[in-house]
Parts: structure tokens; C-alpha cells; sequence
């Protein structure tokens, strides 16, 4: 299967997995709506877990190199924080389909997705130690400070995927933001 092929059958996957969910999608149903043949799908994919495992990591890559670029963006931590928070809206809301389908799927743990994640923290932990040891955001374990940081805007995002709210609008992105800013500055927050 070529690069095209194999690209189909993620597109494809992201449809069905995105209305049936990973559990609700036969593999028969993801090589037809892929068109491309058994052999095919099995030069790339054992199975289905893997086409989700594939476009998690697809999904999670775009998402993160995105985050880094916004949180590169800012030359101080209030605006990386309150940025970040509004990117993160942005992007579910640009990205539904993606978006949907990291909140409610969770592929079995890989080593692409393990590194891929060390690399994501990694990067981000560091900028946060640097602004906390300059007073700029409080001293938090990385843990904490993403649910504080992103929670509710997560929160709120999951709950617009899911039908549950309208689509989230800017007075509620700068309440969030603020939210945030308010919960992870440190004492001398810029």
C-alpha cells in the first residue's frame, strides 16, 4: 500500500471510528470506506487497533507541535498561558473530528505514542521550570498544572464534541484563559 493507500485508510478510519468508535467499526467496513484492498491494508495494518494507534499518533502530533508553536509564540508566561488555552479551543474546534476522536478513544499504549508524549512533556516541563524559577508561574508538578492550566477548557470543549453545548465562543475562551492564569500564575506573573 502506498503512502496514498495507507493515508486513505486513516482518513477513512477517522470518519468511522469518529461515528462508531473504534469498537463499533468492522475492519471491513474501514477497508471499503478506504477502498483499498486486503492486502493492502494488511502491508501497513495488522488490524484495526493499529489504524487507531496510527491516527492517535497522527492526531496527537499535529495537536502538540501546534501547542509548542503557540506556547513559543509568547515572550511572557501570562500570554503563553492564557494563548495556549485559547489555542487549545481553537484547534478542537478547527480539528472536530480529531479532536473527538483523542477525547473518546484510547488506543493500546505504544512506543511511538510513549516517545512522542516524553518528547511533548519533556519540552514543556522545561518551559514551565524556567518561568516558575523566575516567579512567573507557581511551582507546580506537571500533573497539577495541566489539569489547572487546560481542565476546563478541555472540559469544555469535550462537552461542545459531544452535543451537550453550543460551540464554545470567545467570551468563554477569555474566561478560561483568565481562569487559568489566575490558577497556575506565580507571584511575580508578568
Amino acid at each position: 500500500m502506498t503512502e496514498v493507500g495507507r493515508e486513505r485508510v486513516l482518513r477513512a478510519a477517522l470518519e468511522l471510528f469518529g461515528r462508531d468508535g473504534v469498537a463499533g467499526t468492522t475492519l471491513s467496513a474501514l477497508r471499503a470506506a478506504s477502498g483499498v484492498s486486503v492486502g493492502s491494508f494488511y502491508h501497513h495494518f495488522a488490524g484495526k487497533e493499529q489504524v487507531a494507534e496510527a491516527l492517535f499518533v497522527e492526531c496527537i502530533t499535529l495537536y502538540q507541535d501546534a501547542f509548542l508553536a503557540e506556547l513559543k509564540a509568547h515572550d511572557g508566561a501570562r500570554e503563553a498561558v492564557t494563548g495556549v488555552v485559547a489555542f487549545h479551543v481553537r484547534w478542537c474546534t478547527e480539528h472536530p473530528a480529531r479532536a473527538r476522536f483523542m477525547f473518546t478513544e484510547r488506543p493500546v499504549a505504544s512506543t511511538a505514542r510513549a516517545e512522542r508524549n516524553r518528547m511533548f512533556f519533556r519540552e514543556v516541563r522545561a518551559w514551565w521550570r524556567v518561568q516558575a524559577r523566575h516567579g512567573a508561574l507557581k511551582d507546580l508538578d506537571g500533573l497539577t498544572a495541566f489539569v489547572l492550566w487546560l481542565g476546563p477548557a478541555q472540559e469544555l470543549c469535550r462537552l461542545w464534541l459531544n452535543g451537550e453545548c453550543p460551540e464554545p465562543d470567545g467570551g468563554q475562551v477569555e474566561s478560561l484563559s483568565e481562569a487559568a492564569w489566575r490558577s497556575v500564575g506565580g507571584t511575580h506573573g508578568d
